[in-house]
């Protein structure tokens, strides 16, 4: 990995190659999404099928687009128990952070003759977006638990998942069967952009849903821009990242392994190291090198350290916390001797993860906090997904005639400034009725 003295022209040039690496997208990508969506909305199933046909399973029709209970049971069998205890402890972890993020309804009449209050209460339908990797034989059991799970804890009562089928038209049975624990009511057999415009509009076989999440690749980002104000959805996800602030205590070994664990997703992934050592930003360079070698994925996360990768010695750790706040990152952790100290400078990150023994992946799949997280620099704005984006509150408010008489030559001024004569006429018509 290079290595930066930070602040300088060059460790600079580097930071902004960082922060803008995003791939983005043509104008032609747009537009061929756009006639997909389209094409799912005015065609239904009929499109649905033959997309899923040309790109993912010629063997996925009209019929079996559903998995069915005979499919959910055969997963069944197919799983281990490793696995099985596996999911119930992530799952129930999940479940637990995620019930803590429960809202209620309020009424208050803090004002003499006036209630004011919230409604608060669940989208009836969502809709689960879980890619296909790799043909389906790396399932993202941990997608599925991340973005349902939320969902159920709001009181969703319908739950809808998209997953890209085989080859062969089957869905991984590790996925089935997290599906079916977290309580998912439908699995279709149909991933990419035509599942998104599905989800957003409806067809004959899949119902139309409030609410999208899930990440996917650019084709599926570029519908969920298109579907949002159709539905609401979680975020416009971009490349992974991860941000390593470390001191002189920090363990090398570790902080290079955790590097490659998200420059590994994608060759726009971001994996920056910022330190107040010297020795300990050579040594992680050198780690970074050797425990490439035996990766699966070593091409990619090749790629992602030698274009998007960095490593940046500060003279101390408040502007190492300032770096971590103008990069924004999705993953930050925290590799110095009492994390706690520094954790309210953090102002901008999607999770932050403190101390050598929690790495990023005790997040992605059982802390309990969700992996789904804003990413390019949108943790300046947004957050993790969580049970909010399930929820919608509702204004409540009731007058009783003396406090409107109270306020009423107010509401009317201010009507009077903007122009607009028949909201203040609104008010008024009520003073001269006796």
């Amino acid at each position: 990995m290079k290595i930066f003295n930070y602040p300088s022209s060059a460790s600079e040039k580097k930071l902004k190659t960082i922060i803008n690496r995003a791939p983005g997208f043509t104008k032609k990508e747009y537009n061929y999404v756009g006639r997909i969506v389209d094409d799912v909305r005015k065609n239904g199933d009929k499109a649905l099928i033959k997309y899923t046909s040309q790109f993912d399973s010629p063997a996925v029709t009209a019929q079996s687009l559903r998995v069915t209970e005979k499919e959910f049971t055969s997963a069944t069998k197919k799983v281990d128990t490793t696995f099985l205890k596996a999911l119930n402890r992530a799952s129930n972890q999940i479940e637990t952070f995620h019930k803590k993020q429960l809202r209620k309804s309020w009424i208050t009449s803090d004002r003499p003759g006036t209630l004011l209050g919230q409604l608060i209460n669940p989208v009836d339908a969502a809709g689960i977006y879980v890619p296909g990797a790799t043909g389906g034989k790396t399932p993202l059991v941990s997608s599925v638990l991340m973005c349902a799970i939320p969902a159920k804890v709001a009181g969703v009562k319908n739950i809808a998942m998209v997953t890209p089928p085989t080859k062969t038209g089957d869905i991984n049975p590790h996925l089935l069967v997290a599906a079916k624990k977290v309580g998912i009511q439908s699995v279709f057999k149909t991933g990419s952009a035509w599942a998104i415009a599905a989800l957003a509009y409806g067809t004959e076989m899949i119902p139309k849903v409030d609410v999208i999440v899930g990440p996917g690749n650019i084709y599926v980002t570029l519908a969920k821009m298109i579907v949002t104000g159709t539905v609401g959805i979680d975020m416009l996800a971009g490349p992974s990242e991860i941000l390593i602030i470390a001191d002189d205590s920090a363990t090398p070994e570790y902080c290079a392994a955790d590097l490659l664990s998200q420059a590994e997703h994608d060759a726009f992934s971001s994996a920056v190291l910022i330190t107040t050592s010297k020795e300990v930003a050579y040594a992680v360079s050198d780690y970074v090198e050797k425990q490439l070698i035996p990766l699966s994925r070593k091409d990619i996360a090749k790629a992602s350290i030698e274009n998007y990768g960095a490593i940046f010695i500060v003279p101390n750790l408040k502007r190492a916390m300032d770096l971590a706040n103008r990069i924004a990152p999705e993953h930050l952790e925290l590799h110095i001797e009492n994390p706690f100290e520094y954790i309210g400078q953090i102002r901008n990150a999607g999770a932050v993860f403190m101390g050598e023994f929690t790495p990023e992946p005790v997040g992605d799949y059982m802390a309990g906090t969700n992996h789904v997280l804003p990413t390019a620099g949108t943790a300046r704005f947004s957050s993790a997904l969580s049970v909010d984006n399930f929820i919608k509150k509702t204004s409540v408010v009731q007058y009783s005639r003396q406090a409107f008489k109270k306020e009423v030559n107010d509401i009317a001024c201010l009507a009077d400034i903007e122009g607009l004569d028949a909201h203040a006429n609104s008010v008024r018509i009520r003073l001269e009725k006796k």
